[in-house]
């Protein structure tokens, strides 16, 4: 692990985005480091009946990169990758997350 910090998610944005068929979708970015706030590209969203979603996608021009994030009541956990960066969210607890940004170099080989 590189650095982490806590985050709050928008509830009701949070609410749009697990929603398959809310299109068009406002404009969603992520506040990650270093002032770097990429904005997403939706590009699916699986909805389930018990709360939880799936959502996949990429990030608009100039950013490179993709994300999956798994949605379930009012928690998001996923994984960001931009370049060689990756980021995960994780639940600390009573609804709590936190942004972390992994070592490349220490994560397992494929």
């Amino acid at each position: 692990m590189l650095r982490e910090r806590e985050i709050t998610l928008d509830d009701p944005l949070l609410q749009i985005l697990k929603d398959a068929g809310a299109r068009p979708l406002p404009r969603i970015t992520i506040e990650l480091f270093d002032n770097t706030n990429p904005e997403l590209d939706v590009s699916s969203t699986v909805s389930r009946i018990n709360n939880t979603a799936v959502i996949r996608g990429t990030f608009k021009p100039p950013v490179q990169g993709d994300f999956t994030f798994v949605i379930t009541g009012n928690l998001l956990i996923g994984t960001i990758q931009i370049g060689d960066r990756i980021y995960k969210t994780d639940h600390i607890a009573n609804g709590r997350l936190r942004l972390v940004e992994l070592d490349p170099d220490k994560m397992p080989r494929d």
